[in-house]
């Protein structure tokens, strides 16, 4: 389930913010090593609560949100023409 989360987007997003993966972590209250498993491709997903607090604090757009959290999912609506 970890491959749901355009893990490069997230991290571009946090360099521009200029946040840390640690930082960030301690913001949505989750411990630093939770939040480098999430961000492992075969790591953890992130909850939806998570997702959305990392939303706020990186002043993500809808589409920016959907494109990181839920991405393989956005990729197969494209394909089959949904979106």
């Amino acid at each position: 389930m970890g491959d749901m989360t355009n893990i490069q987007l997230l991290k571009g997003k946090i360099v521009e913010k200029k946040l840390t993966q640690k930082k960030l972590a301690e913001q949505i209250n989750i411990s630093r090593a939770s939040f480098y498993r999430k961000i492992k491709t075969e790591g953890d997903a992130f909850s939806i609560g998570e997702a959305l607090k990392i939303a706020k604090i990186l002043s993500l757009t809808r589409d920016e949100a959907s494109s990181i959290f839920f991405n393989s999912i956005v990729a197969e609506t494209r394909q089959s023409g949904m979106a």
